[in-house]
């Protein structure tokens, strides 16, 4: 480690104009913590939003809902056996390497920073997700690790509070010097893993890290001097900070959040010192204020990210220009830049509808290319964080609907079936041949063991982990249902009175549910219950009585309930063909599948051997017929029926050539869901297909 004084930052201070010197060792110029211990908010949601007094819809505790049995539990079950333990191994040892800079950095190991910038950030995610596996299998030994890890985090940790580990390992790199090093990602995964540590287990060790860091950025960055107004771009720092504040009730955490919300589109788009080697303008989201902004551009993960640390902001605030810009947001994202998966980000490099230079990011609206859809497992997992946001803000069940489809589809497509193999993008086509995948630095042919980029893999994780929480709001005089699967809830409603309730399905794969009212107040309350869009015809009755189901919409259910009430739910699972909007040029005249929340695709494994997907269609006139199987990929529904399969083509290679009618060949095959495909070995694999009535 260095003990040299690092670089001079320059600060201006708006009133003495005295410059400030970061060391490493350096505890001067540090407003004492404001932080009353003795008051902390013990509120255990995974945003804590209990007493955000702009949210209608309240994030239950951690811990109050969990998976019984079916999809959810599955997969629930395989985060806590495999996903998660798996991920630690990687992360923990020589080949993740992520746990080994920070004992670098604590000078308990030789040796030097490897991996990524943003790798602390990544290690924290995981650590997030073992947090809420403890929140309901109370494993004392995730406790205990976790204990063990965070005293060497602290011990890492700079007197100043700095906590980025590449510039404490390394002597060329100093803090805050060029924004590339993504310290304020670190940042904002430091604080939300803390709060919610703290949350779960009601210590205040990891807490401690936090504050000391959160104190530190809040005495460099307030007031905003011109040499770091740049630095915030990854915006993970926003959501961080936020929960900060709610957790420790101390303001300037949140007005430490608006201050890196209200500085973007505030100074010249130019490349100086601090922005070398990494691209400027839309692809951070600087060139428009947020409030003046009307469409999603740049860096898909690092849009969403900042969009939903402004719906965090807002929660407190209320401000109504930044509601305002979330709407016309959200609508630009999910409406004329989203997959039919739930997917974002159209390509790996492109420029933005303003010109400027992006990667992994949005392009203009309905440019959706197929096979080279970039569409970041990270950025899937940010579009259902920023809609589960939106979701408690607004109370409207569309933003759950977005949730659905991206956990169904595109999040869970960037991890294996058996949980330890991963992709980074997911694209909606594959055609062997097609891409030179040595000339890509994330793209793979076939799912990988480690990405030297891993910060999908832990969000992923995590998400899984922590979606129980996701399942169910607290409303003003109730509970909302909004995601399903078997499971049981406990918790109390927003007036203190208990509420549990018991869910029995085997959603996706069928749309009948049932909800039993286990314990309650006496007192009438509402349960708000989501009929998904796409569930036409769907019926909802109370023990045995009728009540309305608007598609798109939440029915609410107001009545004086009592043990043993039974409110049944059944949603058609009819087997749709999905078409894309007209400006979608690469997909006119083609279909997807889709039944249910589950979008399918179809793959190399179940077609005829040497079929090429591209001389895949659809026969629109058969039957596609679930099949539940098992034990198949994990368990799940197939579809079965029959597709055409063009014979004629000769030359291939030519751009261009005359044809006579095709030749089609009526063959049977199975579709897939599109979160299962890439599992049985390289192959190719569409989501849309031409269709012959």
């Amino acid at each position: 480690m260095k003990n040299s004084i690092l670089f001079l930052l320059g600060l201006a201070l708006m009133a003495s104009c005295q410059s400030v010197q970061v060391s490493n060792n350096s505890t001067a110029d540090l407003t004492p913590s404001t932080v009353d211990y003795n008051n902390l908010d013990k509120n255990a949601g995974i945003i804590n939003n209990t007493n955000s007094p702009n949210v209608k819809l309240k994030s239950i505790d951690m811990g109050d809902c969990k998976w019984t049995e079916g999809f959810w539990a599955d997969k629930w079950k395989l985060a806590e056996e495999v996903m998660i333990p798996h991920m630690g191994t990687l992360l923990k040892g020589d080949v993740g390497h992520g746990y080994n800079n920070f004992k670098i950095a604590a000078g308990l190991k030789e040796g030097e920073h490897k991996g990524f910038w943003w790798h602390d950030g990544d290690f924290f995610k995981w650590m997030e997700a073992n947090m809420y596996l403890y929140a309901i299998n109370k494993d004392e030994k995730i406790l205990n690790e976790l204990d063990e890890i965070i005293g060497v985090i602290a011990k890492a940790q700079l007197p100043n509070g700095y906590s980025s580990t590449p510039a404490i390992i390394r002597d060329d790199i100093n803090q805050y010097e060029n924004r590339k090093y993504h310290e304020m990602y670190n940042s904002g995964h430091l604080f939300t893993s803390a709060c919610i540590h703290y949350r779960i287990t009601g210590k205040t060790n990891f807490l401690d890290v936090a504050v000391k860091h959160a104190d530190m950025l809040y005495n460099l960055f307030q007031p905003m001097p011109d040499s770091l107004k740049r630095f915030g771009f990854n915006q993970t720092q926003i959501m961080g900070l936020v929960e900060m504040y709610r957790t420790t009730k101390d303001k300037r955490y949140l007005e430490l959040a608006e201050t890196f919300i209200n500085v973007r589109g505030t100074f010249d788009i130019i490349e100086d010192e601090t922005t070398k080697g990494y691209p400027i303008g839309d692809m951070v989201q600087e060139r428009v204020p947020l409030r003046e902004e009307t469409e999603a551009v740049g860096h898909a993960v690092l849009a969403l990210y900042y969009y939903a640390g402004a719906a965090d902001v807002y929660a407190e605030t209320g401000e109504q220009a930044l509601i305002d810009a979330l709407d016309r947001l959200w609508n630009n994202v999910t409406q004329k830049k989203m997959y039919l998966t739930g997917a974002v980000g159209q390509t790996h490099y492109g420029a933005s509808s303003r010109k400027d230079k992006i990667e992994e990011g949005f392009i203009d609206e309905y440019q959706m290319p197929q096979m080279t859809a970039y569409n970041e497992t990270c950025a899937n997992i940010c579009n259902s964080m920023f809609s589960y946001r939106m979701l408690g803000l607004k109370g409207e069940s569309k933003y759950a609907d977005i949730m659905e489809m991206v956990i169904h589809n595109s999040g869970l497509s960037g991890i294996s079936i058996e949980g330890k193999d991963y992709y980074y993008s997911n694209p909606l086509r594959k055609i062997d041949g097609s891409l030179d995948y040595s000339k890509m630095n994330v793209e793979f042919p076939e799912r990988q063991p480690y990405l030297k980029c891993f910060c999908c893999p832990p969000n992923l994780v995590r998400t899984i982990a922590k979606s129980p929480g996701w399942a169910y709001s607290k409303s003003d005089n109730g509970i909302s249902v909004n995601l399903y699967g078997g499971n049981e809830l406990n918790t109390t409603l927003l007036d203190g009175s208990t509420i549990k309730l018991s869910q029995i399905t085997d959603y996706p794969w069928d749309g009948l549910v049932n909800i039993t009212v286990q314990e309650c107040k006496a007192d009438p309350f509402d349960i708000l219950l989501r009929v998904p869009k796409w569930a036409e015809g769907a019926t909802i009755k109370v023990n045995g009585q009728p009540v309305e189901a608007i598609p798109g919409n939440y029915s609410i259910v107001k009545r004086s309930w009592k043990t043993g009430d039974v409110i049944t739910i059944n949603m058609p699972m009819d087997t749709k063909f999905v078409e894309a909007h007209s400006r979608i040029e690469e997909l006119r005249n083609q279909v997807a599948v889709q039944r249910g929340p589950i979008v399918y695709c179809i793959e190399s494994a179940d077609l005829p051997q040497d079929t090429n997907i591209v001389d895949v269609y659809i026969d629109g006139t058969s039957d596609l017929k679930p099949v539940y199987k098992p034990n198949f990929l994990g368990g799940l529904a197939t579809l079965e029926g029959n597709v055409l399969i063009r014979s004629d083509k000769e030359d291939k290679e030519a751009m261009y050539h005359a044809i006579d009618k095709p030749k089609l060949k009526s063959t049977k095959a199975s579709f897939i869901p599109y979160y299962s495909w890439s599992n049985r070995g390289q192959g190719e694999m569409t989501v849309f297909m031409p269709v012959v009535w």
